[in-house]
């Protein structure tokens, strides 16, 4: 909506849920996309969605993959056949959990947080060319509303 046709008229009720969701949908096709160029950059093999595992690994390690496959949503079996493709990719690695024998415990190999790095690194580099207009106090403002959205996001389910 243009800011002439806000100006004429106040807002309808629920106006502004609906400006967010179209915003929300917007934005998650975009950061799908994104994320997923960002898995290229990490191995030119990785699936779209495995990015998102390196980057929850990485932050979490070590995990155990039931704990990823809660964070994420997702059934055990999808999880697992994702892993084993990290896995077989050199990415991450597999040892098993002092507590509990029957479960191993899930990090980034050496080479995986290398891939890492540079894929978060050339991504902080496009979001600083993005938002290279913006006042810092806004990219800050932005990076405190996506937390506390995601936040509230938390205990959701689909």
């Amino acid at each position: 909506m243009t800011e002439a046709k806000t100006a004429s008229r106040p807002p309808e009720a629920g106006e502004a849920y609906c400006a967010v969701e179209r915003q929300l949908a917007i934005l998650l096709r975009r950061a799908k996309a994104f994320s997923a160029g960002m898995g290229r950059k990490v191995h030119p093999d990785l699936d779209p969605g495995a990015y998102g595992l390196l980057v929850r690994i990485d932050q979490s390690s070590p995990m155990r993959s039931s704990d990823l496959a809660a964070y994420l949503r997702v059934g055990r079996a999808t999880i697992s056949r994702q892993l084993k493709v990290l896995e077989e990719l050199g990415l991450i690695c597999r040892s098993p959990d002092p507590e509990d024998g029957r479960a191993h415990l899930l990090s980034l190999t050496p080479e995986g947080r290398r891939r890492l790095g540079n894929a978060r690194a050339a991504r902080e580099s496009q979001l600083r060319t993005l938002l290279a207009a913006w006042p810092e106090e806004d990219v800050w403002l932005l990076a405190r509303m996506l937390e506390r959205f995601n936040t509230l996001t938390e205990g959701m389910h689909p």
